[in-house]
């Protein structure tokens, strides 16, 4: 184990050898990081990735051009590459008890394409192959390609609805997978927030759809992927789950049995950041069927592999297969927890009244605020968020009536369910004394509010004194 010295001797070295070439660059990467240290971060898909991790990313695998797979590379020269691929993908495979894990996607976005065309490949081209008695899609005819690419080009998705908490890229129509699927949505009860899975069952039955896709962006319940397998073999649906938020839940076994996606799902998509505390990256979990499928994810929607992302994401992962990250999650779901009932002791809404896992989503109207105004005020006292819709959102994706918080950062850095308290305080104290703004003309504004600067200046202050006693990459210090 290195010593806190030397990491920060190589973060000091580092920004001098940047410095000497872009000065401004250097002082941007030592400026964000004092912002961090600064501020409550309660995004709930940010985290803070470890030093070894960090420095994993920036070395000589950059260099390196790599398509293909461990062992089947378009480019010589990959022998390096092919060890720290597969390293990680063995430490995913048994951190998940997958039987197969893809670890090329650089975003939780490519690693949801990768799934979306390898189910498409397994499920329309693969029949259309052998029904043409072709080998691949080069030997068809130009008729029969015409009829495979209508074909691919008619499928149905159905996941759950961007302001019920879904993603995206859960067929949100601006987003690519809204234009490749013929896709609807399901949505929450209207009077719980919650999943209706008999109502999930029927939109099936009636759609039936290709994939049936769960996992969620702003869901603060778990979801019982044993029922939504069921769904989807009722329908014969492939049933894939995004778990880009809640892989670290996964991971430090907080979700297990019908809430561990792994056993349930045909394929699982992730990123390797947010609660698994990793490199911005994406990754893809299936099961034997889908696992030639999956390893085509180059060239079929991927460019070439980032190698040195891989070799992060091998050291996250390995960071992750520790003891201490099972204790580690069990924490972000108790500090969540006890934020989400702070929160509500003093009077704010939340979504489904609570959380399950490590976010929570505060109906900001009973504020009088949209998420834009309370977000930026927020921001202005030292705590970070972000706006975020609720189900049946009157105000839209934009300016949302809702703030997304998560514990995922702050339980890196060490802060308990009594810290979580005052932050609920330090939330309400801004909430409350904040009003809607106006326009130039006098109407009223959806973005500008009205907060007194001593208010933020103080909360901003005391947020600043909350976390002097948990230093962020203390062994770090750039001066």
């Amino acid at each position: 184990m290195s010593s806190p010295n030397a990491e920060s001797t190589a973060f000091r070295s580092a920004l001098e050898v940047i410095r000497a070439v872009e000065p401004r660059v250097a002082d941007a990467i030592g400026t964000e990081l004092a912002d961090q240290r600064e501020s409550l971060k309660l995004i709930a898909s940010e985290n803070y990735a470890s030093p070894a991790t960090l420095l994993a990313m920036g070395n000589w695998f950059s260099d390196k051009y790599a398509e293909g797979t461990v062992g089947r590379r378009f480019y010589a020269g990959c022998q390096n590459v092919d060890t720290v691929e597969a390293l990680a993908a063995e430490h995913a495979r048994e951190l998940f008890g997958a039987p197969h894990a893809y670890v090329q996607p650089h975003s939780g976005i490519d690693a949801n394409l990768v799934a979306f065309w390898a189910i498409l490949a397994d499920r329309v081209e693969a029949p259309a192959l052998k029904k043409a008695q072709a080998r691949q899609v080069n030997d068809l005819t130009e008729a029969d390609w015409f009829a495979l690419r209508r074909e691919l080009g008619n499928q149905r998705m159905l996941g759950m609805s961007l302001d019920a908490g879904g993603h995206l890229t859960h067929g949100f129509r601006p987003n690519i997978s809204g234009k490749m699927f013929d896709q609807r949505s399901y949505g929450t009860d209207p009077a719980t927030g919650l999943i209706d899975y008999d109502k999930v069952a029927e939109a099936a039955r009636e759609f039936k759809p290709l994939i049936l896709v769960a996992g969620y962006s702003a869901y603060p319940r778990k979801v019982n992927f044993r029922i939504m397998r069921e769904i989807a073999d009722s329908v014969g649906a492939t049933f894939m789950v995004d778990m880009a938020h809640f892989a670290g839940l996964v991971a430090g076994k907080v979700f297990t049995g019908d809430f561990d996606p792994v056993p349930h799902a045909h394929i699982v998509t992730t990123t390797t950041h947010k609660s698994l505390r990793g490199p911005r990256g994406g990754m893809v979990l299936c099961q034997p069927e889908l696992a030639d499928q999956v390893d085509r994810g180059c060239p079929m929607v991927l460019g070439g592999p980032l190698p040195h992302v891989m070799a992060a994401k091998a050291v996250a992962l390995a960071e992750a297969r520790r003891p201490d990250f099972a204790d580690y999650a069990q924490r972000i779901v108790a500090n969540a927890q006890a934020l989400a009932e702070g929160l509500l002791r003093r009077g704010a809404t939340l979504v489904t009244g609570g959380t399950d896992n490590h976010l929570a989503i505060i109906d900001v109207t009973s504020y009088g605020l949209t998420g834009r105004q309370a977000e930026q005020a927020l921001l202005d006292s030292g705590i970070v968020t972000n706006r975020n819709s609720v189900p049946q959102d009157p105000n839209g994706a934009w300016y949302t009536s809702g703030i997304r918080i998560g514990t995922p950062a702050l339980t890196t850095r060490g802060l308990g369910t009594a810290e979580m308290d005052q932050t609920a305080e330090l939330i309400h104290t801004v909430l409350s004394q904040t009003g809607p703004g106006a326009n130039a003309d006098g109407t009223p504004s959806k973005a500008k509010y009205v907060l007194d600067p001593a208010v933020a200046d103080k909360v901003s202050r005391q947020a600043a004194e909350l976390l002097t006693g948990f230093p962020l990459y203390p062994m770090v210090d750039l001066t």
